[in-house]
């Protein structure tokens, strides 16, 4: 027998999918959810959840459950930390910068190469694809080397180059790259199921004395970006003719 939190959501998928309920409409509260359905207010959120995790819906706090608006994709370009111009222009995102005095502890020391206590300058970017969380970097930097010109900008200056490398640019960056869950403070920051995968990327940039220079964990959900790496092979002028 189907359980009554599917039945839930099958109806309300297909209100969705039939365009009764449309992107960005508000669903009616959990409360008067309940009591249409005849269920308890955990069933109800149990069958919310379901489409949440499908991302139909999306909760946002303190005002509601809402038809998740198509988040369309962006790629990432690796190697240099940035987004595609094409694909970035064509999202039209906005940014929201947040800059935060801290020192290294735990992951951060080992990340950035520095001992514990090291003054670090935290840079906090999230992006929008109109009001709908789209990515989330943290930037960690050391202290002395925080762009002076950082606190004199406004956040929408930074959305050209909210993921990219230094300027000049590092002599290397090496990048790990992982798909797993979100934590649940990412859930929350970026409005996703915490059953929906995010790719995650730690990004650790590097002068040419081997002086890290920024480290940046980046997390995408995982409908939302492709990433692309390309490798250049160095070719012997020699070889070449050969």
């Amino acid at each position: 027998m189907t359980s009554r939190r599917l039945i839930i959501a099958d109806d309300l998928r297909r209100q969705i999918t039939t365009g009764r309920l449309g992107p960005g409409d508000r669903l009616p509260s959990e409360s008067a959810l309940a009591d249409r359905y005849k269920v308890s207010t955990a069933t109800l959120r149990s069958a919310l959840a379901v489409l949440q995790g499908e991302g139909l819906v999306e909760k946002i706090h303190g005002k509601g459950n809402f038809v998740r608006r198509p988040l369309r994709k962006i790629t990432y370009v690796g190697g240099w930390g940035t987004l595609d111009p094409r694909t970035a222009a064509d999202v039209d995102l906005r940014v929201t910068v947040r800059t935060t005095a801290l020192t290294a502890r735990g992951h951060l020391t080992a990340l950035l190469k520095v001992d514990d206590g090291s003054p670090l300058t935290e840079i906090l970017r999230l992006s929008y694809e109109g009001e709908s969380p789209h990515s989330l970097a943290r930037v960690y930097v050391p202290r002395a080397l925080t762009p002076k010109a950082l606190g004199n900008r406004s956040s929408g200056a930074w959305a050209e180059a909210s993921f990219a490398v230094p300027d000049p640019p590092p002599a290397e960056v090496h990048e790990t790259v992982s798909a797993r869950l979100p934590t649940s403070d990412e859930a929350s920051t970026l409005r996703i199921s915490a059953a929906l995968a995010v790719l995650a990327i730690t990004r650790v940039a590097a002068d040419n004395t081997g002086r890290v220079i920024e480290a940046a964990l980046l997390v995408f959900p995982g409908d939302r970006v492709d990433a692309v790496f390309s490798t250049h092979h160095v070719i012997e002028e020699g070889q070449a003719h050969r």
